[in-house]
């Protein structure tokens, strides 16, 4: 089965060795997101709804890369450093997910990579079939 690697160009990708995507079939897993620019600083400080958007935004662009959309998420994985602000990060995830409703979680971990990470969210996606059936000569 072809198994296809979406990057986002960040430089730890080759240092830890992962894929901001990856599309197998017709699964798609994306990596811990963070609210991390292109230059490797963190977004939207102290700011745990901004931070899902533009998390969000970040997952929704890895999913077209790999010929999906938010519409094919069928489950996201929130770990937020503060429970307590549980209501702006869900109304960040509401959004973008408000009718489409996947399978969600949140859970508060300790600490993320970088102090000023409020969240990371991880997605799993599956896309129709797009490969035509076999058919019998």
């Amino acid at each position: 089965m072809k198994r296809e690697l979406v990057s986002s160009g960040a430089p730890w990708e080759l240092v830890v060795g992962y894929s901001r995507a990856v599309r197998v079939g017709n699964q798609i897993f994306v990596s811990g997101t963070t609210a991390t620019s292109s230059d490797g600083l963190a977004v939207a400080i102290d700011d745990a709804y901004q931070q899902t958007k533009y998390i969000l935004a970040k997952i929704q662009d890895a999913l077209e890369q790999a010929g999906a959309s938010l519409t094919d998420v069928v489950r996201t994985r929130m770990f937020v450093t503060d429970i307590d602000r549980w209501e702006e990060i869900g109304k960040a995830h509401g959004e973008f997910f408000g009718s489409i409703r996947p399978a969600a979680t949140m859970v508060q971990v300790s600490r993320l990579i970088d102090p000023q990470h409020l969240v990371e969210i991880e997605a799993d996606a599956i896309v129709a079939d797009t490969e035509p059936a076999s058919r019998a000569p």
